[in-house]
């Protein structure tokens, strides 16, 4: 396994690939070679999505406190633009971004600690993504921020004058100003 720190605690995940003429095997998840790896979380639940278009962009999502998330994100099909906005007020890298290309093809994956909002974007039509949790969905710490809040500024790779396919959900997300004071982790 091999693991990239993209700042701020973000990790890039390759688990290895043993393969021979029938195809391969990976143990994608192995619970002592993470925590070999300084990784301890207490994954709960599993979730996928399926997106059918090319632009689906889903995000910025987050959960509060008592069940703050962290995310294990990888791509089962296909590819996107995954992205990890730190929302610790007493961060010093509040309101930045990283990002990473997560794809079938690379068979990486993203660790995305509590205290990140996250949200991605489909590069190519029918992409499914797996991700793991460490607290399940809770509807009372549900938390989104708009995906272009200006103040954060993430680049997403949609062409110009082109606009994401979006939730109303997402699509009527508040700016981190508007509920920051809020956000508890």
């Amino acid at each position: 396994m091999q693991v990239t720190d993209l700042g701020m605690g973000v990790l890039e995940i390759i688990p290895k690939k043993f393969g021979d003429a029938r195809g391969f095997f990976s143990e994608t998840f192995q619970r002592q070679r993470f925590i070999d790896a300084g990784i301890t979380q207490d994954w709960m639940q599993d979730n996928q999505s399926y997106s059918a278009e090319k632009g689906v962009l889903r995000g910025l999502h987050f959960q509060v406190a008592p069940d703050a998330q962290d995310k294990l994100i990888r791509v089962l099909k296909g590819s996107i633009f995954d992205v990890a906005v730190d929302i610790r007020k007493n961060s010093p890298t509040y309101r930045k971004w990283v990002s990473c290309s997560l794809s079938a093809e690379k068979f990486n994956q993203l660790l995305i600690p509590k205290g990140f909002a996250h949200g991605f974007v489909t590069l190519e039509p029918d992409v499914e993504v797996l991700y793991k949790v460490s607290a399940p969905y809770s509807p009372s710490c549900d938390r989104g921020i708009r995906w272009n809040d200006p103040a954060i500024g993430v680049a997403w790779p949609i062409a110009a004058g082109q606009q994401p396919v979006l939730s109303a959900k997402d699509a009527a997300a508040p700016l981190l100003a508007e509920v920051e004071k809020d956000i508890v982790f």
